[in-house]
């Protein structure tokens, strides 16, 4: 109600709608499509009003400023806003600690109808039951209740090529996505003009790899001269076919990953009406999608890869931004391309932003490492990470001016007989040389963390977090207790 309130104030033309709708359904008013009013069940703790969910407390350690040892740390839209990175090891805590008290928060906020959530994971992640989901894609499980589009419902033979270029070839060094965009665009915009709809994964591959039939059966349907120029475009990709740098092998090669039984059902073959990441654009929708690892790990990366693809193609492209929208990836490993870093730069502008975790920053291609950290606002590094990994943060959290006191002893030398006699006797007594203190004070700039000391002070259960949120408040590295 107050979210609504807010947007009639802002607009003035549906004060009166406002007010009717409070009169006739009181406290029903704007329940979400789903008609629930709350999760199944919450680990964390929420503060609904100002839509933070707590992470943990600022520990009481020298390292913190002095006003934040003891508070509570929070999470909320305008800080994942400017998304966020997390790096730590198996077992430190990511998921429980992190991934899953976020994407309680945002599937709360999605009730109210101000925030729309895609969590993508594992089969198996405990990220809440089925039934705390507006929809739940399980790939490769045949009790799926959902399916998912490929093509992310758009229309447009060229965005369609961009992001299923950087989700299939986008990983690879030696492949230009734009090459491979234009090679998908060549076979899928004829397609499109001859049927008013995309190819499944089967005749996609089949017509990259140029199967004579394949192709055969498209040209014959492109033979009215109105389609003569998606004739040509279909030529022109048979002409490239066979030669060194044609990217039509590389792209069949990572398509075939998704042309296997276990996927025979899914990507727009079993279903009329597929989940379309493009939903999300216009409804606040809680949505789970659940990745087969065992056995299917690479195709699990590509469609990680394709999903955020995906979410930089519709957010960027969306008009209405009432609500905030968020994709979590539970585990961002080979995920990251050089166009969805740089897409991601400009999701803060758009209201959208990305939730990465990895458990190495190796895991990113060390030409991404760099863009990767300055592109998003908060970073986090869990305990046990590695120094190499631990240098990273401590390049992005830069150095700081500190207060330093040196004291050093400068023995005492005396000009008067009797001064020295006495000198001489407490010498005799003490055996220690009569010294005098000398103190220095003086600013010196130091690393707020340096590598050695995240990759070993940090104490189990614990997280150094720097935030920054979409209207550039900052707050520096702060060592966090997660635990409890």
């Amino acid at each position: 109600m107050r979210r609504e309130w807010t947007v009639a104030q802002q607009h003035p033309d549906r004060l009166a709608s406002f007010t009717e709708t409070v009169l006739r359904q009181g406290g029903a008013a704007w329940t979400h499509p789903s008609g629930a009013r709350d999760l199944p069940s919450r680990r964390a703790r929420h503060d609904l009003l100002v839509g933070q969910v707590r992470i943990g407390r600022c520990a009481a350690e020298a390292r913190n400023p002095w006003e934040r040892r003891g508070v509570d740390l929070a999470l909320d839209p305008a800080v994942l806003g400017t998304s966020l990175l997390a790096v730590g090891p198996s077992g430190t805590g990511k998921t429980e600690r992190l991934i899953r008290p976020v994407v309680e928060s945002l599937s709360l906020q999605a009730l109210t109808g101000s925030c729309a959530v895609v969590a993508v994971c594992a089969a198996g992640t405990p990220l809440g039951a089925d039934d705390a989901y507006d929809v739940v894609v399980k790939l490769g499980d045949p009790s799926s209740p959902h399916d998912l589009d490929l093509y992310a419902s758009t229309t447009d033979p060229d965005e369609a090529a961009s992001f299923l270029a950087e989700g299939l070839v986008g990983d690879l060094p030696t492949m230009d996505s734009r090459r491979a965009a234009t090679t998908l665009a060549q076979v899928l915009g004829p397609y499109w003009a001859a049927h008013g709809r995309f190819p499944s994964v089967p005749v996609l591959r089949e017509l990259l790899e140029g199967v004579p039939a394949a192709v055969a059966d498209l040209r014959h349907a492109l033979r009215s001269e109105e389609h003569a120029v998606m004739r040509r475009e279909l030529d022109a990709r048979v002409r490239q076919q066979g030669s060194a740098t044609d990217p039509g092998p590389a792209l069949a090669d990572r398509l075939a990953l998704l042309d296997r039984p276990a996927f025979a059902d899914f990507f727009g073959a079993g279903s009329d009406s597929p989940f379309s990441l493009r939903a999300v654009v216009h409804h606040p929708m809680r949505v789970r999608v659940e990745l087969p690892e065992r056995g299917h790990a690479e195709a699990a990366r590509l469609i990680t890869r394709l999903l955020l693809a995906q979410f930089n193609a519709v957010a960027h492209s969306r008009g209405d931004r009432d609500h905030f929208i968020c994709l979590v990836l539970d585990d961002a490993t080979r995920a990251l391309t050089h166009e969805t870093v740089t897409g991601m730069q400009r999701l803060r502008s758009v209201k959208a932003g990305v939730v990465l975790a990895l458990r190495t920053v190796s895991d990113v291609p060390e030409p991404l490492q760099g863009p990767l950290y300055a592109t998003v606002g908060c970073r986090m590094a869990f305990a046990g990470i590695s120094t190499w990994d631990g240098r990273r943060f401590a390049e992005a959290w830069g150095k700081a001016w500190t207060e330093t006191r040196e004291v050093a002893e400068h023995a005492v030398f005396a000009d008067q007989p009797m001064t020295r006699a006495l000198h001489a006797l407490r010498k005799l007594v003490t055996g220690k040389a009569v010294t005098r203190d000398a103190v220095t004070v003086r600013q010196v700039e130091r690393e707020r963390w340096s590598a050695s000391e995240l990759a070993h002070g940090v104490p189990p259960g614990h997280a150094v977090l720097s935030l920054t949120d979409v209207r550039g408040e900052y707050a520096p590295p702060l060592l966090v207790d997660l635990r409890g």
